[in-house]
């Protein structure tokens, strides 16, 4: 025991867990010689593991990150936050010096999640090999995205990316995705707020936006019509295959042990059922319009949207309707969340919806169109302020193959998951300022004042809402396009007002959206220009 009180003296332990281990360990000191020779063996193995443990746990408590214990890690304080993980994460990234942090607890895969741009750029370009989405993920989303270009890597990836930037830089794709904007925001949008003005209904406008862009992507990616957009219809089958699919695929990513939900699946039980059968929908659903597609024959060569031309272009059928999914999730989701918080946004700054309604004035007389949606420099600068605080994708995961070093000096190994956080970017200070939580556009002009700067470009590994280096979005300039034309010709013509002055809560599932939707009224303009 005098050693265990020269120890202390010294203060070369600090934590109360090893003053107990400690007083442990020299208490079955003191007492092994009164012990057989064979239970000895035994004692020195138990030291031995208990040794470890120790020595890992001084080496995960000197990385910045929650509190971690023996075994268990830091499933105690991931458990209790649960419901706020993204507030959570952004607070101990806060607390970092290198805006990077190390979450690992028992039940799951070591991950390292950082908001430093440095680090983000190293995974997604400058060693982009060492970090694939890898089969952890693909496991995770592979019953509902199959092989499709979000869920793969390698050379199914590379072809897939190809196939799919040749499609989307069409000047053929731009005119068509114009055209049907025209039509469903024309002919379907506007009718629909116009009635709801003079009827002075509230409406949910995050749902109208998620139908309005469902109808886009399936025209644009299907061909098909779904007309979805009448907020007294009930929503499509299709539309709630894919609501279900997303919300129980992101759980799984979430869940505090990932052993229950292939327990489950295994069992064919709970949520994995609803799993199964809402894939079963949206498969069958692609698969139908496929074989109506070939039965075509050549005439559906002559057809403009990307369904008709990966057939034409010979790709495998499993391949096709996985990347479809793929698509369709994406470009029904992103757009409308990105919108609702921008007509939330601007609803609470007065003076910015005035300067905005100014930029679209001189509008009134032009046709919207690829060239003059460009010229909206404050809408798009408003959008991505938007988008720096409320990202469609919180957060995107990678895995290591190999052991590695970041930029911060954060050492990663071989199979951990390497997460970049656009959620905390953000809102870090170190990227954004003191005034990060305010909503100011000012911010993406060379100019403090909008009015006198020119855009401003702003680093992509410290903006990843599109991702960066080789997988960067290829529907980015199609979104933009898309949010540009729709806000444009709603705010040319109406008002929206929140019914609610509360906060909204961000909600992270494979795409994010607002707890509980958007209610708002509509009022037309007083002076229609």
């Amino acid at each position: 025991m005098q050693l265990y009180s020269l120890l202390l003296h010294h203060h070369i332990i600090f934590h109360p867990f090893f003053e107990v281990f400690l007083h442990v360990k020299m208490t079955i000191l003191m007492s092994l010689f009164s012990l057989q020779p064979w239970f000895l063996v035994y004692l020195s193995m138990i030291l031995c593991v208990f040794h470890v443990i120790t020595c890992e746990f001084l080496r995960v408590s000197r990385l910045s990150g929650p509190p971690t214990f023996p075994i268990i890690g830091c499933l105690i304080s991931f458990y209790k936050n649960r419901h706020r993980l993204l507030d959570w994460y952004t607070e101990l990234l806060a607390k970092s010096s290198t805006n990077t942090i190390v979450v690992d607890r028992i039940g799951a895969r070591r991950t390292i999640v950082t908001a430093n741009p440095e680090n983000v750029k190293y995974m997604l370009k400058t060693n982009f090999n060492n970090f694939p989405k890898g089969k952890p993920f693909t496991e995770i989303l592979g019953d509902f995205l199959g092989y499709g270009i979000f869920n793969v890597d390698g050379e199914l990836w590379h072809t897939q990316r190809k196939l799919a930037s040749h499609e989307f830089s069409a000047n053929s794709m731009r005119e068509f995705v114009i055209n049907t904007l025209k039509e469903e925001v024309e002919n379907r949008l506007l009718p629909v707020l116009d009635s709801l003005a003079k009827t002075s209904q509230v409406v949910d406008l995050q749902e109208l936006l998620r139908r309005l862009a469902f109808n886009m992507i399936c025209k644009v990616s299907l061909g098909t019509d779904r007309c979805c957009l009448d907020p007294s219809s009930p929503d499509s089958s299709l539309a709630k295959a894919f609501d279900m699919a997303s919300l129980i695929s992101a759980r799984r990513g979430a869940a505090p042990l990932f052993l229950v939900w292939k327990m489950k699946k295994w069992l064919g039980i709970g949520s994995e059922r609803r799993l199964k059968d809402a894939v079963d929908v949206v498969h069958e659903y692609v698969e139908e319009m496929m074989h109506e597609k070939r039965k075509q024959g050549e005439n559906y060569g002559q057809d403009q949207d990307l369904l008709s031309r990966l057939i034409l272009a010979g790709q495998e059928e499993e391949v096709i309707r996985d990347m479809m999914i793929s698509l369709i999730m994406a470009g029904r989701d992103t757009t409308s969340a990105a919108m609702t918080w921008f007509f939330w946004l601007i609803s609470r700054h007065p003076e910015i919806e005035q300067e905005l309604d100014k930029e679209t004035e001189f509008m009134n007389d032009k046709v919207l169109d690829y060239e003059s949606l460009k010229e909206l420099k404050l809408l798009k600068a408003c959008l991505c302020e938007s988008m720096r605080l409320y990202p469609p994708v919180a957060w995107d995961s990678k895995h290591a193959i190999a052991d590695d070093i970041l930029p911060d000096g954060t050492r990663v190994q071989a199979g951990d998951r390497v997460t970049y956080f656009p959620y905390g970017m953000g809102r870090t200070e170190a990227l954004w300022g003191k005034d990060w939580f305010e909503f100011k556009p000012d911010r993406w002009f060379t100019e403090p004042n909008f009015k006198r700067g020119e855009p401003k470009q702003i680093c992509p590994f410290k903006f990843p809402v599109f991702q960066a280096g080789p997988r960067v979005c290829l529907g980015k300039e199609m979104a933009f396009i898309q949010m540009k034309y729709v806000v444009a010709s709603v705010l040319r013509r109406f008002e929206i007002r929140p019914v609610r002055s509360d906060q909204p809560v961000f909600v992270p599932l494979l795409t994010a959206h607002m707890a509980g939707g958007l209610k708002v009224s509509v009022r037309q303009r007083e002076q229609l220009r």
